[in-house]
């Protein structure tokens, strides 16, 4: 069998899987965020943070809900960092440097899982399970949170209650996320991930000097990194790791975690909207722009250049040939279109073409289907912005699912869609003007431009990935890459929930002759256009000056 023909079948397995497990989690997903019943582990935390699960907030109460929680777990997880050379199970590591801890805990709470340290060889397994394995679930919960609260602001009307911030943060995690990590960690362990908590052992010589490994609850932290689009490996290697990854299978599982909560969200959207069609029409945007993206990768690397691509198949340097380029392909893009940042193939490597995908699907603002939470949220953002423009076609009043999109609604939108890019660009811009950033790029010309502009685009966009060619543990690279994790994951969710407290507070407009329907494939076509166009627009001078150029010049 041809590798490109076990692409396809990868492919085709994948989404099967998905399809099988959209309808059942997607409904089940809206009955968690719509009951009114509390079950007695909830109830337990309720008391223990002292909140009303039945008081219902609006969007500032909801908002200062996320900032609070969010803060305070920014706070734990940065003292537990510097602290550890004092907590047992340690493993003999020192406490984690003051700038690199802020990076860790601001990358951690904001769901993107950036690394600029060896997991293995800096982090101890009370850090490692206590601390950042904890923040996969909660900063997973808080965006799947705010999403549901937009959703709500659609739902709703005449009124300007979103829900409970608490209520939504805990069923989130105790109903949804914690039930599939445990069947999930399961089955990687079946895959031979390992699961244990083992201290630091020799394993033999390498290179003239013993090689030394330490366990840790791998499977557990791999399965929630993966389903709450996370992306953080416990080893640095980290999916492409064997103790992470061990097999095609466990890779192909891992691709359908990714990928699982955010399509099936689409189900829960329609089915809390009151219209599946609604649901059916976002996800088939995504799935559009996914299924183009993987073919489009896969393509870019299977391409014979030369008589080195020619003897190896294919762009196999930086992948594991237990996984392939298929399996390596269809990972990357799963990661870079969603907010995972876990990879089992070292971006740096890809082809100039190969590695500008990865780049363009973080720049789509990941979501297609996107993160756990956020990629629904950005999706729908899109989809007021394109309900606009078809509105400026006609001359019509926009409206979308039965409330008006006027003058508040666009300015929130636009808001939302330009802090991402104003983070990228500024902050590359500034890192490539002074000289010391300069100075932590492996590589010169459009490539090593590259490197920093994959690495912004990362942090701000919450994804966690890494072009591995850039040494980004420098006070620099810590600092500038904390801050545009921290403001590019909350500052958008500011813009989101006053958007869904403004449609909230409207009553429904009755659908007309004129109304453009938004559950038909010309709009998800619509919707598909104004994503590419507005990227293209904002990013394309940058992505010239690196991977384009690049690939033009191989």
């Amino acid at each position: 069998m041809s590798p490109q023909v076990a692409g396809l079948l990868q492919l085709t397995a994948l989404i099967a899987a998905l399809a099988l497990a959209y309808r059942p989690l997607g409904d089940y997903m809206a009955r968690v965020y719509s009951s009114e019943k509390n079950y007695c582990p909830e109830k337990w935390i309720y008391k223990a943070i002292g909140a009303n699960p039945a008081a219902e907030m609006r969007w500032p109460s909801y908002l200062r809900g996320v900032l609070a929680f969010s803060a305070v777990s920014v706070v734990f997880l940065y003292l537990m960092q510097r602290v550890q050379g004092s907590l047992p199970g340690s493993l003999g590591f020192s406490s984690i440097d003051p700038d690199q801890a802020f990076n860790t805990a601001a990358s951690f709470v904001a769901n993107t899982n950036w690394q600029s340290y060896y997991g293995e060889q800096a982090m101890g397994h009370v850090v490692q399970t206590g601390g950042l394995a904890v923040q996969n679930f909660l900063s997973a919960a808080v965006g799947m949170a705010v999403a549901v609260a937009l959703v709500r602001g659609f739902a709703r009307s005449r009124t300007g209650e979103l829900g409970n911030f608490w209520a939504d943060l805990v069923r989130g995690t105790v109903r949804i996320l914690v039930p599939i990590s445990v069947i999930g960690a399961i089955g990687l362990v079946a895959c031979g991930a390992i699961q244990n908590f083992s201290g630091i052992h020799q394993v033999g010589q390498f290179m003239g000097g013993t090689q030394e490994w330490n366990g840790g609850g791998v499977a557990s932290q791999e399965v929630i990194k993966e389903l709450g689009t996370n992306g953080g490996g416990y080893f640095n290697a980290n999916s492409a790791h064997p103790f992470e990854n061990p097999n095609p299978l466990s890779n192909l599982f891992e691709i359908f975690l990714i990928l699982l909560i955010p399509f099936a969200l689409t189900r829960t959207f329609g089915r809390m909207v009151g219209s599946l069609k609604q649901g059916y029409a976002i996800l088939g945007a995504m799935a559009v722009i996914w299924i183009g993206f993987t073919a489009l990768m896969m393509w870019t690397e299977f391409a014979h250049r030369g008589p080195a691509f020619e003897i190896a198949g294919g762009a196999m340097e930086g992948k594991e040939t237990r996984f392939g380029i298929a399996g390596s392909s269809i990972f990357a893009v799963a990661t870079t279109l969603t907010s995972t940042g876990a990879v089992n193939s070292f971006h740096s490597s890809y082809t100039g073409f190969g590695g500008g995908i990865t780049m363009l699907g973080m720049q789509l603002g990941e979501i297609a289907p996107g993160g756990v939470g956020s990629g629904l949220y950005g999706m729908l953002i899109m989809a007021i912005i394109a309900v606009f423009i078809a509105g400026l076609m006609v001359g019509r009043t926009p409206e979308y699912l039965g409330k008006k999109i006027g003058t508040r609604q666009i300015k929130l939108a636009a808001c939302y869609i330009l802090v991402t890019p104003a983070l990228v660009l500024g902050f590359t811009a500034v890192a490539m003007a002074l000289p010391t950033p300069a100075d932590s790029m492996t590589n010169s010309g459009a490539h090593g431009f590259s490197e920093i502009l994959y690495a912004y685009t990362s942090g701000a966009n919450n994804n966690g990935s890494a072009f591995a060619g850039l040494n980004a543990d420098t006070q620099w690279f810590n600092t500038t890459i904390g801050i545009a994790m921290l403001l590019g994951r909350f500052l958008p969710m500011v813009f989101v929930l006053a958007l869904a407290g403004s449609l909230a507070e409207q009553k429904p407009v009755p659908e007309t002759a004129g109304t453009l329907r938004t559950d038909k494939p010309l709009y998800a076509g619509l919707l598909v256009g104004t994503i590419l166009i507005i990227t293209g627009l904002t990013y394309f001078p940058a992505l010239a000056l690196g991977p384009l150029a690049e690939g033009l010049a191989s």
